[in-house]
């Protein structure tokens, strides 16, 4: 074997001797197949490192050319000998310019799919606009390079970001195998069509030769043609350019693949090129034969293409690589307006188009379901395709016991977020709570943040968002309606009559669905055919037996509403007496909400409603929303809801607002879904900051032994909120009333007071170690405060444990006021922890109770009162003994009597009853009087929420 450098100092001595040599041949066919060898390497490397990844293309062929034929078998042959998922998209000759553009889109669309490239026929039957057609195709797709944009920055020399065209970079590649330099050589092109010509003529320049373009309309071409040191011809003509005119020495590139007639071959045509191959080949110093040049190397380079463009989709949206602009802040003084000062501020910042927040975070198009401008869902596929990715550090905000005063752990989740994001420069999402609209119109107002630390628009985050609470309302008063109506319908009715009517006959047939197959199996009845049960099977199948008296499952509505906590149903006289006494609760209350917040995927969720447990039958056997026949019924309802919300903060940092149950009657915290994503999008560098509601016993607990045992995550950080003026409360300072002036201990330095209330801040401290994760107190500061109260607020967290303690004024300044709290959480994320569970599932459901009772409330012991004592018993022998713990207690106290501040001791804490959410995965013991549907105040917050007729804004809200 000759090498190339070899071959050029050979001739240099044939010249020096003054005698003719024959030009070196430059085989296509060598020099893909070591580019082929190359790119299956990469390829392989990207699947070690991407499990389940590889590069996609696929050839869409309108028409069915067999010329086309043959050259799209070779591209997939390449494909597949790369490792490329490469797939052949046909559409007949007949088809429509719009049938062509929606394949195109479809394609576009697919994130699994990284080159296309689009064949048209010459005689379509629909006029297609080729230029149309081509320009359809997404730039960052566009492998062969062909788009206005890709040969817009071809020409005005951005090479490293853009496809080049295959050809003219076989071309390329072809001339540097020749050793010759391209620098400061002329060079001829002749040919300007868009496929070869003109990028080729581009790409010559750009590597600095002196380069003319010739056509059909240059004068003496020979004589343009003799002064090329490089040639590449593509003019589509036989063998047009002579051998004599060939410059002495020069690399002669021929890109012409034409037939002309030949007797001697068996189809009557050979393939020769644009260039008189034998004439040329006596002066050229390196000529490229046809066959077996160009086009090999034309293919090798579509399927080089096609891997950088894999290459780029995997740089673009690998998890925490974001490209993300923020917002700046208009901190001017804005006039005091209470209440109303929120939605001032949230306003003064103007979001991000919601698509835009989507692409800078790693979202794709078809992963994003827009809701308007400034909200929209996220599909579950993005999971699946950032699996091989590395989580970030996962962070939960929560807070001392609190007061009527407010802590801010909604300020502070935003602001922390807005400090790691807009002023760190770290990836950084915040992950909280959809509000309930009964608190927003009732008397506690929106759970948006507050301040210069909000998620916006507050209107759209406290008010409808995308429906979801809509739709857990729907599907709950489902279920309800489906427990009624089948009580009823088995005490009217015969097995025979219900069993006709629960299997109709269609078509003369009766045949079970699949739902009621179900239940046959978990019956115990091995059968598939209705005709073929006996009359024992008939009666088993029908009954479900509810004792009415049992009944947990309450309707729902999400307003607040007094007089629906006990009513009388059934009183109309087609229900034929049979009445009962129930309630409404809280639509948030419903256990379909605690099974949206802990559900991992679809196929869960419907696993989870299935199981949900409504009566129990008067043989002791529990019912489920399965035997009812609802359960199926209930995931298409919330199908949609089960996709994340995606907004943003005032400073454009990404936030998803997902599932909102209650923290006192349920478990406090937003899904494991968007935790989950958010995780996957920030990268193993960023941070997803959660929140969890109330304080530290109620919210944090729940978070840490139910959210994290299902979810399988793992706290890097806990960050407690408190404020001075709540510690103060917890010290023994005077009860407050809302709308009334603060008394002055709460506006006036009392270092003696906030000291004694700090017991609280101290047993949160130790709540929160008692997991294992180390404890950053943020310190959310008040006007009000003194510099030795905040200090002196530090100072006593860190001598009870924590790993920080900073004092933030992020409501005032947005982000920028917890950039401390920011470089806090990064140092403890990096810390030594021990996570761990407070308790193990399997112990008794009363040691557990007592487990939690003892740990992180203070009590000496627990009570079980004589419903709670049987419902023990009975989860137990139902199988439910081995979930974990939901206490449904008041959040205003660390014991059960609300009044009781600071750190109560010596008590016994009395559980009422227990009640059991299996579905979602949780006994919930309620802890004294534990109301489920809240009241209206004498003046609720709708009293000031209006709409502006002429500018549509909503007024009021805050």
């Amino acid at each position: 074997m000759v090498s190339w450098s070899g071959l050029r100092l050979c001739r240099q001595w044939q010249c020096f001797r003054g005698r003719r040599s024959m030009a070196a041949v430059v085989s296509g066919n060598k020099s893909s197949t070591q580019v082929r060898k190359r790119l299956k390497k990469e390829v392989e490397e990207m699947k070690t490192r991407f499990p389940g990844f590889r590069p996609g293309l696929v050839v869409l062929q309108v028409g069915d050319r067999e010329d086309s034929n043959l050259y799209i078998s070779v591209k997939l042959k390449a494909a597949a000998e790369i490792g490329i998922n490469a797939n052949h998209l046909r559409l007949p000759k007949s088809a429509t310019e719009d049938e062509v553009l929606r394949s195109i889109m479809v394609v576009n669309e697919n994130p699994a799919i990284h080159g296309l490239i689009v064949q048209l026929p010459l005689d379509s039957v629909n006029r297609i606009d080729t230029e149309k057609v081509t320009n359809a195709v997404a730039p960052e797709k566009d492998v062969d390079g062909l788009t206005s944009i890709n040969a817009g920055k071809l020409a005005r020399g951005d090479l490293g970001n853009c496809f080049i065209p295959c050809t003219p970079n076989g071309c390329m590649e072809l001339i540097r195998q020749t050793g010759v330099s391209v620098a400061g050589k002329k060079a001829v092109v002749i040919g300007r069509s868009k496929i070869v010509g003109a990028p080729m003529h581009d790409l010559l320049l750009w590597n600095h030769a002196t380069v003319t373009t010739c056509h059909s309309k240059t004068v003496d071409l020979a004589a343009e043609v003799s002064m090329a040191d490089i040639l590449v011809v593509g003019a589509g003509k036989a063998e047009m350019v002579k051998g004599e005119w060939v410059k002495q020495g020069a690399v002669v590139i021929d890109c012409g693949i034409n037939h002309i007639p030949d007797s001697t071959k068996s189809n009557g045509k050979r393939v020769v090129g644009d260039v008189h191959y034998a004439s040329a080949r006596e002066r050229a110093g390196f000529i490229t034969p046809v066959p077996g040049g160009v086009g090999p190397m034309t293919v090798a380079m579509l399927m080089q293409n096609t891997v950088q463009s894999a290459k780029r989709f995997l740089q673009m949206h690998q998890g925490g690589k974001w490209n993300i602009s923020y917002t700046k802040l208009n901190l001017a003084v804005i006039p005091d307006l209470g209440f109303l000062w929120d939605i001032v501020i949230s306003r003064s910042c103007p979001p991000k188009p919601i698509d835009q927040l989507a692409r800078e975070v790693g979202l794709l198009s078809d992963e994003v379901e827009m809701y308007g401008k400034t909200k929209a869902k996220v599909q579950l596929s993005v999971i699946k395709r950032l699996e091989g990715h590395s989580d970030g550090k996962y962070v939960v905000v929560t807070g001392i016991t609190p007061t009527p005063l407010g802590e801010g752990k909604s300020t502070t989740t935003v602001g922390l977020v807005q400090a790691m994001g807009a002023h760190l420069n770290l990836n950084a999402f915040a992950c909280v709570r959809q509000p309930s609209q009964g608190p927003t119109f009732g008397i506690k107002g929106g759970a948006a943040g507050g301040g210069y630390s909000q998620v916006i628009p507050m209107e759209e985050f406290n008010l409808h968002l995308t429906g979801d609470i809509h739709a857990i309302t729907a599907a709950n008063n489902l279920v309800a309606a489906a427990i009624d109506a089948r009580v009823f319908h088995e005490a009217t009715q015969s097995d025979k009559a219900l069993f006709s009517r629960l299997v109709p006959l269609s078509g003369g047939q009766r045949k079970f669905s699949p739902i009621q197959l179900n239940r046959l199996k978990r019956l115990g009845i091995e059968k598939v055919d209705p005709n073929t049960l006996t009359e024992e099977e008939v009666t088993r199948f029908v009954r479900l037996d509810i004792d009415p008296e049992s009944i947990t499952w309450q309707r729902v509505m999400d307003t607040n509403d007094r007089f629906l906590r006990k009513l009388t149903i059934g009183q109309s006289s087609t229900e034929k007496g049979f009445t009962r006494t129930t309630q409404f609760d809280i639509s948030v209350a419903s256990e379909i909400m605690a099974v949206l917040a802990l559900t991992s995927s679809l196929e869960d969720m419907r696993s989870r409603l299935a199981r949900m447990v409504v009566a129990t039958s008067r043989s002791g056997k529990p019912i489920t929303t399965e035997d009812l026949g609802v359960s199926g019924a209930l995931t298409v309802l919330m199908r949609d809801a089960i996709k994340p919300n995606l907004m943003q903060t005032l400073e454009g940092t990404p936030v998803f607002v997902h599932a909102g149950p209650f923290a006192n009657i349920a478990h406090g915290n937003s899904s494991i879904l968007a935790d989950k994503i958010a995780l996957k999008l920030v990268g193993p560098d960023g941070f997803v900051v959660t929140e969890a509601g109330f304080g530290a016993d109620i919210g944090m607990e729940k978070f840490f032994n139910i959210k994290c045992r299902y979810s399988g995550l793992r706290p890097h950080v806990v960050v407690l909120v408190a404020t001075v003026r709540a510690l103060k409360m917890h010290g023994g300072g005077p009860t407050v009333t809302a709308g009334l002036t603060l008394p002055k201990e709460y506006t006036e330095e009392n270092l003696e007071l906030l000291e004694k209330g700090c017991c609280n801040l101290r047993k949160q401290v130790q709540n929160a170690m008692a997991f294992g994760v180390p404890v950053v107190v943020a310190v959310n500061a008040f006007k009000t405060d003194t510099d030795a109260e905040l200090d002196l607020v530090c100072r006593l967290a860190k001598s009870a444990g924590a790993f920080d303690a900073v004092h933030c004024s992020h409501w005032a300044k947005g982000g920028a006021g917890a950039v401390a709290l920011g470089q806090a959480v990064q140092k403890a994320a990096e810390a030594p922890s021990d996570f761990k569970f407070l308790y193990d599932v399997e112990l008794p459901i009363v040691d557990k109770i007592r487990i939690i009772a003892q740990k992180i409330y203070g009590a000496d012991d627990v009570e079980l009162l004589p419903e709670a004592q049987h419902k023990v018993e009975l989860y137990t022998k139902q199988g439910f003994g081995n979930l974990p713990i939901c206490m449904a207690k008041t959040h205003l106290s660390l014991s059960h009597d609300s009044e009781k501040k600071g750190v109560p001791t010596g008590f016994i804490l009395p559980i009422r009853d227990i009640r059991a959410s299996v579905g979602a995965g949780f006994l919930y013991p309620l802890v004294g009087t534990m109301s489920t549907m809240p009241g209206l105040p004498t003046r609720p917050c709708f009293y000031d929420i209006d709409l502006d007729p002429e500018t549509e804004q909503v007024d009021g809200l805050f």
